[in-house]
């Protein structure tokens, strides 16, 4: 693999990292303008869906109907892995509602040491010393990136308890549809995937909707922030993800993709004035640490 495709790989994971990254911000931007969280994930996946079946008719065009098309059963799987997509949306949301962006962020990262237990469950074996220090330096790094030891749980303006449920609820979701992504019909396009995930994940945003909207909805936010959404949480992400990471491998777009983390941070401290301390850095700075260390390859002596 040549630099020039290396380059070329970090800069558009770099590019999607920092899309996500930007997300959590605009959802705070539209709850202080009264939009519900039904309103926020319903205008994103419904734009969304729209921009990736553009996508898929463009690529379609293109390549002159010569591209794999999905099976039924590739179709099934995907919309099925494309649920918890939905619900990784509806707990993040949920919970910045209650609590900083830069805490809501800080929750989801928590994929870090999910993905080493789950991985450990579903292969059986028991993970690497490697891995083991990484989740050590994710919990540190954690404690200190939510200031646990400083958290005033008497707080008007903070609702802990939801906050902190919904996050790691999301935590969860993401852990799986990583997982699931990286193993499902991957014989098909990228976009072609995205689309079916997003329609896994719209039965669940749509049925979150329903039930908890009980104001009649607002269709002023697909104008007013569900392009945004869309763009920055549905559509360039996957696209630059997806097209990045058969350039880095792995292990170091795993690392370039952990910018989601500063930038998310950085994005509410200018854009929301959250209050970030230097202690907050240092457990942000911590976790990043912990997943170069878990994705990096350590040459062995002969």
């Amino acid at each position: 693999m040549s630099n020039n495709n290396i380059i070329k790989g970090v800069f558009l994971v770099a590019l999607g990292a920092t899309s996500y990254g930007m997300l959590a911000t605009f959802v705070k931007l539209a709850y202080k303008e009264n939009f519900t969280t039904a309103e926020v994930t319903s205008s994103q996946f419904i734009l969304g869906i729209i921009g990736i079946l553009i996508i898929n008719l463009f690529q379609r065009t293109k390549n002159k109907n010569t591209a794999v098309k999905a099976t039924p059963k590739n179709i099934m799987h995907l919309m099925l892995a494309g649920t918890s997509l939905g619900m990784t949306s509806v707990f993040y949301y949920l919970a910045v509602k209650y609590i900083p962006v830069s805490i809501g962020i800080v929750l989801l990262m928590q994929t870090v040491w999910m993905g080493v237990l789950l991985e450990w469950f579903l292969d059986k074996k028991a993970p690497s010393f490697q891995k083991i220090i990484s989740v050590i330096i994710v919990l540190i790094g954690t404690a200190l990136a939510i200031n646990i030891f400083k958290i005033n749980f008497n707080d008007p303006t903070i609702d802990w308890a939801n906050g902190l449920f919904w996050g790691i609820l999301a935590a969860a979701s993401f852990t799986t549809t990583m997982f699931t992504a990286n193993k499902v019909a991957l014989g098909i396009s990228s976009a072609q995937r995205s689309l079916y995930m997003l329609l896994g994940g719209a039965v669940i945003v749509f049925g979150f909707s329903l039930y908890t909207q009980v104001t009649p909805f607002n269709f002023e936010i697909f104008a007013k922030w569900g392009i945004v959404l869309a763009l920055f949480g549905t559509i360039i992400p996957p696209m630059l993800l997806n097209a990045g990471f058969p350039h880095t491998g792995i292990g170091l777009g795993s690392i370039v993709s952990s910018l989601e983390l500063p930038v998310s941070v950085m994005m509410a401290y200018f854009l929301l004035d959250e209050q970030v301390l230097l202690i907050q850095w240092i457990g942000i700075v911590l976790i990043i640490l912990a997943i170069v260390i878990m994705n990096i390859q350590f040459k062995k002596n002969k």
